[in-house]
């Protein structure tokens, strides 16, 4: 008999440290995705601690005071881990295990939980996994870790090793493995997409602040069952599926993860060959939740990823999504945009219209002549192209067709077909 698995909701206490750097209002909300990302990893936040401060503490990040206060707190909400917002020093993760009777961990091993969870292709699960690995082994003493897999064979423990020791060993071995297999998989994909390009299918990427609704917009566009949740990273593996714009011309649509403000440097660079699926394309849809009230931030944060990856010389439309919850006059004043909710199917069909006219700028105007047996030609601009006449000429005797083509493909029907 099947039984339902019960997951208890861990009780965690949130902790966040205030610089000058930053606004009460950015802080504010700084604070709220904490506690987004916190209940989406499966915990239910029983208390928040946070101190402005000058520069953080090198040793323990808040204050003693504050830490002090935070034992009490722990003990008082029973509280069995405590997050901090910011990544903690190999040496401040240390200090306040041993002070506090909890748990404790930062926001990058938050988002790397966060990210075990949802991995479902190979691909993710191993850069996942690397990625944890190599937050840990310089943490590793301080968290008191102890691995239950161990690197076997005769000779790999020699007298004397500790048992810390032999765990590093076997986190740099098995990073070393994990980069292998990554090796393979990113050979994969990259020869997928140069099949794609040889295909000479234009690729629209989906990018966005997580949680913006950019597999909600996937899936109604495509008619496909990417997963979808209104929480943090519902996506992890990209997902690629032909869309069919109104004029007929097909174009492939790309999900991607979602971004986040302090996003781990090792999860970047672990997933370096799925965000590429951004930089590989030739459109950028970038959508932004318009009713978030830290939008303009969400924004910046993309950009900068994108300008990080080397994908901002592409165009990009923003689509600013939830309209439904948003104020009428929000804009930006970077990109080209549209508005839409995308549980609106009017909204939908606008963002489709949109696309069009977003890809056609992306292409070569045509006007050329076809003569009558060759039908392969003509078959190949209709597969190819967004062909809007066919006209035949009788006095001629050829067909004369006008229509807009990719841009690798003008030079072919212009100029190698030799027609004018």
């Amino acid at each position: 008999m099947n039984k339902e698995r019960i997951e208890i909701a861990e009780p965690a206490i949130l902790i966040g440290c205030q610089l000058q750097k930053y606004t009460d209002e950015q802080f504010a909300y700084s604070m709220d995705e904490l506690a987004a990302l916190t209940k989406t990893a499966g915990g239910v936040v029983e208390g928040t601690l946070t101190q402005k401060r000058e520069r953080i503490h090198s040793a323990t990040f808040i204050g003693k005071g504050k830490v002090e206060e935070l034992a009490e707190l722990i003990e008082e909400k029973e509280a069995s881990i405590v997050i901090f917002n910011s990544e903690l020093s190999p040496s401040q993760l240390r200090n306040l295990s041993e002070e506090l009777d909890a748990r404790v961990i930062d926001r990058t091993q938050l988002i790397l939980d966060i990210f075990a969870q949802r991995a479902r292709s190979r691909e993710g699960m191993l850069q996942v996994e690397l990625a944890q690995l190599q937050y840990m082994l310089p943490r590793l003493a301080g968290q008191g870790t102890s691995l239950s897999r161990l690197g076997g064979g005769i000779g790999t423990r020699g007298p004397g090793e500790t048992k810390l020791e032999t765990d590093r060993r076997y986190i740099r071995n098995r990073i070393t493995d994990l980069k292998k297999q990554l090796d393979h998989t990113v050979k994969h994909r990259e020869q997928y997409r140069a099949r794609r390009k040889r295909n000479e299918t234009l690729q629209v990427a989906l990018v966005g602040y997580t949680n913006a609704g950019k597999s909600t917009i996937f899936n109604r566009l495509t008619n496909s069952d990417s997963y979808e949740e209104d929480k943090l990273f519902a996506t992890l593996d990209p997902m690629t599926r032909q869309l069919k714009l109104p004029n007929g011309f097909n174009v492939l649509l790309t999900d991607t993860v979602g971004f986040i403000q302090d996003l781990p440097t090792t999860l970047v660079a672990s997933f370096k060959s799925t965000l590429e699926e951004a930089t590989e394309a030739d459109l950028i849809l970038h959508v932004i939740d318009a009713a978030h009230p830290d939008r303009a931030r969400h924004e910046e944060i993309v950009l900068k990823l994108l300008k990080d990856l080397k994908a901002s010389h592409i165009p990009v439309l923003t689509v600013f999504n939830k309209m439904d919850k948003a104020d009428p006059a929000v804009q930006s004043s970077v990109n080209e945009q549209i508005h839409i909710s995308a549980i609106k199917e009017s909204d939908l069909k606008s963002l489709n219209d949109r696309l069009q006219k977003e890809v056609l700028k992306q292409m070569e105007y045509f006007s050329i002549s076809i003569q009558a047996d060759q039908g392969d030609k003509l078959a190949y601009l209709q597969s190819n192209t967004v062909l809007l006449e066919r006209k035949w000429d009788e006095e001629k005797d050829h067909y004369r067709c006008k229509g807009y083509a990719p841009a690798h493909l003008y030079e072919r029907i212009v100029k190698d077909w030799n027609n004018d």
